[in-house]
């Protein structure tokens, strides 16, 4: 048995934050900071944090940042008037070549009076035939201010032909083509430190941006410039002074082509695993909230890359005060979120984010990439603990997913909106309508006098005193700045079961009777609530992300229909993600009218994302259900995105093709934010596959990797909390912990469930039958030896080397993979 060594060494690395430029002033006097005073209502982590400041995205106001003729405003979110059921469409008086696309996010608008061209060559060729500046409007479906937007701005009969007459107007899903996206948000944020979507940004004919900016009122408010006028002021400059527009726009670009480069010197090793490990605890410990846990005051984000480090971390120091620290901070976050209103009580899955500091009243999209990580924390949280509180938590995650964002074909949707139209009627959609209740509709559902119960109370008083739910609503003004949620309650855990229970001086078996009734019929009442917008697009990406939450949280839970789903998910990647005859994964498809899978011509071609989340997601499901075609097929686009993306010279991977010559920066994610960065997955998948394949150059281009990214690691880890994670694992070495016996065997069963019922970061599982032929035997011949004892499912843990005594009973196994210390197996 084969173990793989890793040599250790400092490094630093050669990145230089991109220098804080401004594009020529053409707004005159008004362009300083000024506060809109609202609310936002939907954000997104973004990448890329100024090298002074904490990469955890700050609470932004809905501020105009007006910087020579930069403007900015962090704002996202929730749908708004178009698209989503529950609203008939009045006729349409225009429609745009946005018609005939698949995108949710473009036909939501399709009907504008503006002539939209989608991304591409026709777009291009316009702006150069005709001489005019692009304008690039970049958003998501599911985004409320990309709505807003919409109504005020692109729905207006003047704004749309000063657009139309002037411009070549480009929209774009970002979720469709992130790597258009990223290019021109660095620009958007190197320009005014900030970023979010909408965002819009004007071009020159040849894809280079000038001027940035991201939500427009249509018309001026006091000092502050509308769309309209920053409009008529392009126009004046584009004619009267291109050249100074065009020239600042190509410094900032060069500037940002050197400020974001990422790459080792030749020679370069990773840094010391320990001491980065340790720095990002400290940072993370710095920032977390002690109260309700989380990291930062409002809005709070579940950052599950940061939960999952904290207990990577634990594992390597469960005997110091500091990982029992980490631990703790960990599982605290995932208690208060299980019990706040970012968790949905009724219908399950998460929010997005809290809009305060205590998990109550979120932002109310559903993200269909939060759920797969959360649930994937959830049942890490339950190995680390034992609480089945976290296992269900889990189990619910995917029933929702399962229940709301499948498809037929075993693909997942992207997103549930926030907004919704109240089930009292009228048209104008409102945040968390669909989620919401009222005391009286408490009371009408759930009249019944409970036998027993102190005062006479009725479910009704059990459910809202155990849920906080208040006459007046229970959202705090400040939390509802538009009045959306007056006299309406966002359910949150206010007792314990036991505490409830004690109140009412019933049991702790009925309250838990009532609490589950209760949900299940306000969970039938939601049905008849006009539903929220559905982004049917289904990402690669954010499917493999899913295929790995399946896949883990199948194993740990033992749960067959779990995995079944998992294999359908890979199934699906496979059918209609992965092109065979180009050897490429597309990036997305699309429910079709009829509910079929339909794709675009010519699809989109996948990003460094997907092919990376669909390996992790791959990988997982090995190790959930030992079929090796899941292993083989992992190979096979690992060695497709390394011939892709892989910068053979300086290490790690570009977030899309290089020969996209419409793509003008090359860049390298360098964050873990509402996603983990494709390079910090790429690591550990290169890790763990140079485990199952024996090829050592997998190894070291991890480490090159790591490498690379040396400087951001050193600095800034908790940036970077997923990649820290796979520089542990180079570190401490991962077990390969090889199972010998027959796959649905009883015995070989109760091995695989003591190995899942432990959190092992920094493990391989593997198992050897009797096929000498196998993939793994034909990869590393020398599993070829590993028998079994006595005719009965065997296990051996090998590391650095080394394998242990081979081990029979699950319960020994435990212990073994527990202590960690391995018994040499005699010659």
């Amino acid at each position: 048995m084969l173990g793989l060594a890793l040599r250790q060494s400092t490094s630093k690395n050669s990145r230089v934050e991109p220098a804080r430029l401004l594009t020529v002033a053409f707004l005159g006097a008004g362009g300083q900071h000024q506060n809109s005073g609202g609310n936002i209502r939907c954000l997104r982590q973004t990448p890329h944090p100024p090298s002074g400041r904490s990469p955890l995205l700050q609470h932004p106001q809905p501020a105009y940042y007006l910087s020579s003729s930069v403007f900015m405003s962090m704002a996202t979110g929730g749908e708004g008037a178009s698209g989503g059921e529950g609203s008939p469409s009045p006729p349409h008086r225009h429609t745009n070549r946005l018609a005939k696309e698949r995108s949710p996010y473009l036909l939501q608008h399709a009907h504008n009076p503006v002539d939209w061209y989608p991304w591409g060559q026709d777009a291009f060729d316009k702006a150069k035939n005709e001489d005019k500046p692009i304008f690039l409007s970049v958003g998501y479906s599911t985004c409320h201010w990309c709505h807003v937007m919409e109504r005020e701005s692109f729905e207006d009969e003047e704004i749309g032909k000063i657009l139309s007459d002037n411009f070549v107007s480009i929209k774009l899903d970002r979720e469709e083509r992130p790597d258009v996206d990223k290019v021109y948000m660095t620009f958007v944020q190197s320009t005014s430190g900030g970023g979010g979507w909408p965002m819009s940004v004007w071009l020159t004919p040849d894809l280079r941006p000038f001027i940035g900016g991201t939500y427009f009122p249509p018309r001026d408010h006091g000092r502050r410039p509308g769309l309209k006028t920053v409009l008529m002021r392009i126009m004046d400059q584009w004619q009267n002074n291109r050249s100074a527009l065009e020239s600042t726009g190509d410094r900032i670009l060069d500037a940002l082509k050197k400020g974001t480069a990422v790459a080792a010197n030749p020679g370069e090793s990773p840094p010391l695993a320990p001491d980065v490990a340790t720095r990002c605890f400290q940072q993370l410990a710095h920032s977390y909230e002690e109260e309700y846990g989380g990291f930062r005051d409002a809005p709070k984000f579940p950052t599950p890359v940061n939960l999952m480090f904290l207990m990577s971390y634990w594992c390597v120091n469960h005997s110091t005060s500091e990982g029992v620290e980490a631990l703790q901070m960990a599982l605290h976050t995932l208690r208060m979120m299980a019990l706040g209103g970012i968790h949905d009580h009724v219908a399950q899955g998460f929010h997005r984010y809290s809009t305060d500091s205590s998990w109550h009243v979120p932002h109310f999209e559903k993200m269909l990439y939060d759920q797969a990580q959360l649930a994937v924390a959830y049942i890490t949280a339950s190995q680390v603990s034992g609480e089945q509180l976290f296992a269900d938590v889990a189990r619910d995650i995917l029933l929702y997913v399962s229940r709301d964002l499948s498809d037929k074909s075993g693909g997942f949707y992207s997103a549930e909106d926030a907004d919704s139209v109240p089930t009292s009627g009228g048209r104008e959609k409102r945040e968390g309508a669909f989620c919401v209740w009222t005391a009286s509709e408490v009371w009408e559902l759930l009249p019944d006098v409970v036998e027993g119960a102190t005062g006479s109370a009725t479910q009704a008083d059990i459910f809202m005193h155990h849920y906080g739910v208040k006459v007046q609503g229970n959202v705090d003004p400040e939390q509802d700045p538009h009045g959306e949620l007056q006299g309406q309650n966002v359910l949150i855990v206010r007792y314990s079961v036991e505490l409830t229970a004690a109140h009412f001086g019933i049991s702790v078996e009925k309250v838990n009777e009532l609490l589950a009734s209760a949900r299940a019929k306000m969970a039938e009442v939601r049905k008849s609530r006009p539903r929220p917008h559905l982004d049917t697009k289904m990402l690669a990406s954010w499917n493999g992300l899913m295929l790995s939450a399946y896949a883990r949280v199948g194993a740990v839970l033992r749960d067959k229909g779990m995995l079944e789903r998992a294999v359908q998910a890979g199934n699906f990647l496979k059918e209609h993600l992965w092109d065979a005859e180009r050897q490429t994964v597309l990036r997305s498809c699309y429910r079709g009218d009829d509910l079929e899978v339909q794709q675009i011509s010519p699809p989109i071609s996948g990003f460094l994302d997907d092919y990376a989340f669909i390996i992790c997601g791959l990988l997982d499901l090995y190790e959930a259900t030992l079929q090796t075609e899941w292993l083989q097929w992992a190979e096979e686009l690992q060695l497709r995105q390394d011939e892709l993306f892989l910068d053979k010279q300086g290490g790690g991977y570009f977030c899309s093709d290089p020969s996209d010559n419409t793509v003008l920066l090359q860049l390298k994610e360098d964050q873990d934010g509402a996603e983990p960065s494709a390079n910090s997955v790429s690591a550990s998948n290169l890790l763990r596959l140079s485990h199952y394949t024996g090829r050592q150059e997998l190894l070291q281009m991890s480490q090159q990797l790591l490498a690379a990214f040396s400087d951001r690691l050193t600095r800034v880890p908790i940036a970077l909390p997923e990649m820290v994670r796979a520089l542990m694992a180079q570190h401490y070495t991962l077990k390969q912990i090889v199972i010998c016996g027959q796959r649905d065997a009883p015995d070989t069963s109760s091995l695989l469930a003591a190995v899942n019922s432990l959190f092992l970061p920094h493990k391989v599982l593997m198992l050897v039958d009797d096929d000498a032929d196998s993939f793994l035997c034909q990869r590393q011949p020398a599993l070829s030896s590993i028998t079994q004892q006595a005719g009965v499912a065997t296990a051996y843990v090998c590391q650095d080397f080394t394998c242990s005594l081979p081990v029979t009973d699950p319960q020994e196994l435990r212990r073994l993979l527990l202590d960690g210390t391995l018994e040499p197996q005699a010659e």
